[in-house]
């Protein structure tokens, strides 16, 4: 009943029982105890819409479903959630990712970060840290933890320290608390954000797993090799090392330099390799992780026509995207050539280790089949981790010291100082390239020995020990021939001592470097830009200029070489190998011939006498110098 639907026609009687005014409030309170139209959901009924909060795994699928081309209503649809919370992913993409490359657990919802900045930066250490032990199965417990916590975080007050001596007092403890003691109260909070779990790792859990190792050996891996029906050329192990490609023994004056040098950067130039072979002996080429996209040393070079498959990340640290660009676009174009060489079908068997940057990830291809090993286990069956890492480094380490003596022999002025400051990230990727032309197929083939004895042949010579032993002994060699300090009387000893550092617990001073913060690369970036010198590449006088050099050679040699048959075998090896410049040039000199006459004409205005008509614009054709 409405207060509208009162009869107009019914009579106000002042002296009734009951008021105008009475009956008028005593229906307004009826109308306010009746239900509303819509009823209630009963107890029964659907319940409310809950929200879903999704992990850090799946924000970073959704936002490369985004880069793919997925529209935001079909990504929306595919994980149960409004477009306009795919859209506030995608404006968050740069947190969500940097909160994936520090966190261990994809699954967590979220990661809560102190507002303490200093504190972030050592959280943020301490967590490579950690992730760093894991990988090489060294022991670790909560009070280790916390005791590497307190150093790093005392390490950047007296680095904070040091900048407000220099001015930046106010900047450099704006947020930092008096004091920080890395209480077990604060390790549980560390813990939550950055998803870690199961740290502890006592006695033999933190050891090699050799219980672990057999049984794989000798059932897992025996039966995935007879479901499957692989064959050795089907069968391939991936592992990823670190790679310091601007280091030499600690004694050499090189490093004594470097270490009294600000910035101290040279030794600290970190690379990520990661390395792939199959257990018939065929190496892949490698996937390389560096700092920088476009590092000035390769400017104008072709990425796809380098030794590695370049990737790249601020701390040239393996994450789990970068796996994935691995996989898809290096590791199956790669096999999927070398089958059809072969003749064989392209059925795949890829064994990895479990290390943080490999687990949950979406390896998902059409007849690859992708098996984790046992955790520690590493060292004791993994292919890679069977001598050939190390024989790679060390014949990296005596490519390197190699191309030092050839530059000195070639140059009366040459200056190891010099030299080393030009050795830029061209000459390591040259250097990888023939430590990878050294590595044997016999030497990758005998680092299954461990894992699949059934398929290694007994090469004499070509054990992983002792292509690593005779690099050392060239290695010292030639730092002999060098001479200078450090280097004349360098040993073994110190050269696998070098080895050996590759593969050691990262320091603070590695953390420090590998934790700087994006606002400090952004700026170190935008500063190498800057000072960057515009670069054409391969000009048409540049080309000309190479051609002129190539015939200079060829008149010399044919001059001065008594020998005329070896002379004209030289000129004409050089003739067939300059063919591709020298066709370059032609194609250039014919579109500089074809260019419209247009291209070298300018309109100019020219003041003139005034005249009653208006004034005269004339074309004034200049030559292009």
């Amino acid at each position: 009943m409405l207060i509208a639907d009162w009869p107009k026609s019914r009579p106000i009687v002042a002296n009734a029982k009951k008021s105008f005014a009475t009956e008028l409030l005593e229906l307004v309170q009826t109308c306010c105890k009746m239900p509303p139209k819509r009823c209630a959901r009963s107890a029964g009924g659907d319940a409310k819409k809950t929200r879903r909060i999704l992990t850090i795994k799946e924000k970073i699928d959704i936002l490369d479903m985004l880069k793919e081309g997925r529209s935001y209503a079909d990504v929306g649809r595919q994980y149960g959630i409004n477009e306009s919370s795919v859209r506030t992913i995608r404006d968050d993409e740069k947190k969500i990712r940097q909160s994936s490359l520090m966190a261990f657990n994809k699954a967590a919802k979220r990661m809560v970060t102190p507002r303490n900045k200093r504190l972030m930066k050592m959280e943020a250490a301490l967590s490579l840290w950690v992730q760093d032990c894991r990988k090489k199965s060294i022991a670790l417990d909560t009070n280790t933890i916390r005791t590497k916590a307190q150093q790093l975080y005392n390490r950047l007050e007296d680095t904070e320290e040091g900048d407000a001596d220099e001015g930046n007092a106010a900047s450099a403890s704006a947020s930092a608390p008096a004091t920080f003691t890395a209480s077990k109260g604060w390790f549980e909070k560390f813990q939550r954000r950055y998803g870690l779990k199961s740290v502890s790792l006592h006695g033999e859990a933190a050891s090699a797993d050799t219980g672990a190792a057999e049984n794989f050996v000798q059932r897992t891996f025996k039966e995935l090799i007879a479901e499957g029906g692989y064959l050795p050329e089907q069968v391939f192990n991936m592992d990823e090392t670190g790679l310091f490609w601007k280091r030499m023994p600690s004694r050499t004056f090189l490093m004594q330099d470097e270490a009294k040098a600000p910035g101290f950067k040279a030794m600290k130039d970190r690379v990520t390799l990661i390395m792939c072979g199959n257990a018939a002996g065929f190496l892949l080429k490698p996937g390389l992780i560096y700092k920088s996209q476009n590092p000035r040393a390769l400017k104008n070079r072709n990425k796809n026509a380098l030794p590695v498959y370049w990737m790249h990340n601020a701390k040239a640290w393996i994450t789990k995207p970068l796996t994935r660009d691995w996989f898809h676009h290096c590791f199956i174009p790669q096999v999927e050539v070398y089958l059809a060489r072969k003749g064989l079908d392209f059925k795949v068997l890829l064994l990895m280790d479990n290390a943080g940057g490999h687990d949950h990830l979406d390896h998902e291809h059409d007849g690859v089949q992708v098996e984790f090993l046992p955790p520690n286990t590493t060292s004791l069956i993994q292919p890679m981790d069977q001598g050939i890492i190390r024989a790679f480094k060390a014949l990296y380490t005596r490519n390197s010291l190699g191309s030092i003596v050839e530059a000195m022999d070639a140059d009366d002025n040459f200056t190891l100082k010099a030299y080393w400051r030009q050795y830029t990230i061209a000459s390591c990727l040259k250097n990888i390239q023939n430590a990878l032309t050294d590595m044997k197929t016999q030497t990758m083939n005998a680092c299954w020995r461990k894992l699949w004895p059934e398929v290694v042949h007994d090469y004499k010579g070509f054990a992983p020990e002792e292509i690593q032993d005779a690099a050392v002994q060239t290695s010292v060699k030639l730092a002999q021939a060098l001479g200078g300090e450090g280097f004349v009387d360098m040993t073994p000893e110190e050269v696998n001592g070098l080895l050996d550092e590759h593969g050691l617990p990262l320091t603070d001073k590695d953390l420090e470097e590998l934790t700087r913060s994006a606002s400090e690369e952004e700026e170190e970036a935008e500063a190498e830009q800057a000072e960057e010198e515009e670069d054409v590449g391969l000009t048409l006088e540049r080309l000309a200029e190479l051609n002129r050099a190539t015939s200079n050679v060829q008149r010399m040699v044919e001059l001065w070489d008594p020998n005329m048959t070896r002379s004209i075998q030289f000129n004409a090896s050089l003739d067939n190998i300059f063919a591709p410049y020298r066709s370059m040039l032609a194609q250039k000199k014919k579109r500089r011939q074809q260019l419209p006459m247009t291209m070298f004409v300018t309109k100019t205005k020219r003041s003139v006498t005034p005249s009653p008509a208006a004034s005269i614009v004339e074309m004034v054709i200049e030559e292009d110098p």
